[in-house]
């Protein structure tokens, strides 16, 4: 498919109206690599027409933040300064539509000393959560993608082309082509989404089991009544319906934090702080990861496990057919935006208090005496094989198969 102006119009228009559903009078911020600076002025454009009232463009490099990492001391980059913070609380006071492009070189951090990533990381991340927490799932926010040409190397290495390819595998994934209607795409999508997640809440199961001959072996005990959700949220403040993610195939909760066995091996590697984690697996005793094997990235990933008190709980658990346009795309985007939606997936760290009736309205403090897990981090990793199989256990005990061989039973 040639990447025309028409069609990467439609992409910008689908972001901003379908994705993160932009209402008159919104204020906007726009998170976009300086390489995309043509495209984020074009998102832009389309969030006025939307009918935004100002459009904040907060602007990402790569090859800077490596920069700084090589060169600035820890401390200086630990360091929130006083206009950042204050950033942070104008957010939570005006509740922005937050649009973010997705263009990350996955080996932007190739070796940086992972201690460092970590420790800057958490330090911050102590500063800016309250600000997060007090922003979560009271905005509308959407995460979609533009090709990098180091990205696109990436995925297509020695290709004459790699560009125009990965543009090709994006616009497939998030339904823009130049004959349809992406909207209308996008309703069929999610409605067939919604109807598999009422199934699993009418089923009110109260844990998963996972198998696999990959040695994934790992049951994981489910809040009661929490709900399993999909495709869309709705902004509990203004009623707007909007998609969190593009693309989006998977169905989530999030568990109980700390109630989970066993081991879970991954299918695909990870690609965290613009570094790999590959051929990994995680062993969990007593709802915790209390050990890890990784063939590449075995230190960052033990880092990241460490980050803090629920960094080594599971905050989601998410089912995706193996089906997903994603996956038959047949090649590894090193991007979690496309990854996760590849197949199943686990996340450790945050879960989503939102999942709870009446979630919205909860404080973090109180959504975790319910069950939900706290952490700085939410990191997805997939344990989607070809043969994996997941029963839903009703709370007399019984079995019901949910996936067989990777899809829905």
């Amino acid at each position: 498919m040639k990447v025309t102006e028409e069609l990467l119009q439609k992409y910008a228009r689908l972001i901003v109206r379908t994705g993160a559903n932009v209402q008159p009078g919104q204020k906007v911020q726009l998170v976009a690599s300086v390489e995309q600076h043509a495209f984020a002025a074009m998102v832009t454009e389309e969030c006025y027409r939307a009918g935004a009232s100002l459009v904040q463009i907060d602007w990402t490099s790569d090859a800077a933040s490596r920069l700084h990492y090589l060169y600035a001391d820890q401390e200086t980059l630990s360091e929130v300064l006083p206009w950042q913070e204050e950033k942070m609380k104008q957010a939570v006071k005006d509740l922005p539509c937050r649009i973010f492009i997705e263009s990350e070189d996955p080996d932007a951090m190739n070796g940086i000393d992972p201690e460092k990533l970590s420790a800057v990381m958490q330090a911050r991340g102590r500063v800016m959560k309250p600000y997060r927490n007090a922003m979560e799932g009271k905005h509308q926010w959407v995460i979609a993608a533009h090709p990098s040409e180091k990205w696109a190397r990436k995925c297509f290495p020695g290709a004459e082309n790699p560009v125009e390819l990965l543009w090709d595998a994006i616009l497939k994934t998030v339904r823009v082509t130049e004959d349809n209607d992406p909207v209308q795409a996008w309703k069929e999508h999610t409605d067939f989404i919604s109807e598999k997640a009422a199934w699993l809440n009418a089923r009110g199961f109260s844990s998963l089991r996972y198998r696999s001959a990959n040695g994934t072996d790992f049951s994981v005990e489910l809040i009661p009544g929490a709900k399993w959700e999909g495709a869309g949220s709705v902004n509990p403040v203004n009623g707007v319906f909007y998609i969190p993610n593009m693309p989006t195939e998977e169905i989530f909760t999030s568990p109980i934090a700390g109630k989970c066995e066993g081991t879970l091996v991954a299918v695909k590697p990870l690609s965290w702080n613009s570094q790999l984690i590959e051929d990994f697996s995680i062993r969990f005793e007593g709802g915790r990861a209390v050990s890890c094997q990784a063939r590449r990235g075995q230190e960052l990933l033990e880092k990241m496990i460490r980050m803090d008190e629920g960094a080594a709980r599971l905050g989601e658990v998410a089912l995706v057919p193996r089906e997903s346009p994603v996956n038959q795309c047949g090649f590894l985007f090193y991007e979690t935006l496309f990854d996760e939606n590849a197949c199943c997936h686990v996340a450790l760290g945050m879960g989503f208090k939102e999942v709870l009736p009446g979630g919205d309205d909860l404080t973090m403090a109180e959504a975790q005496e319910k069950g939900i897990n706290d952490s700085i981090i939410h990191v997805d990793f997939m344990v989607g094989a070809d043969d994996l199989s997941i029963d839903g256990i009703l709370p007399d005990g019984t079995a019901v198969p949910v996936f067989r061989n990777g899809t829905w039973a």
